[in-house]
């Protein structure tokens, strides 16, 4: 079993963020109050090539956190945590505190 991934071309290996259910006081919180999309950027591919052969760089790194569309991304599950693949360019956007 493999216990570790490295994406290939362009693409970006995520961990979702799954909200807290319920509050510290432990009153449970309903699904959709909230739910943001994200997840943590945890390995990157090297990125695809041009058509002269030159290397695009995938654009997040490893660590970043991501805002990821509602539908897509490669289920992979490794060991017992699950991740996605998604391709550099269908990520949304990058998350600043």
């Amino acid at each position: 079993m493999a216990k570790r991934l490295v994406p290939l071309l362009n693409r970006v290996l995520i961990e979702k963020i799954v909200p807290p259910a319920k509050t510290n006081s432990g009153i449970l919180l309903p699904e959709k109050s909230s739910k943001l999309n994200s997840g943590k950027v945890i390995s990157v591919g090297p990125g695809t090539r041009d058509r002269d052969g030159n290397i695009i760089p995938v654009v997040v790194k490893e660590g970043e956190t991501v805002l990821l569309p509602e539908y897509g991304g490669t289920e992979v599950k490794l060991g017992e945590k699950q991740f996605y693949l998604y391709r550099d360019e269908d990520l949304l956007g990058t998350l600043h505190e």
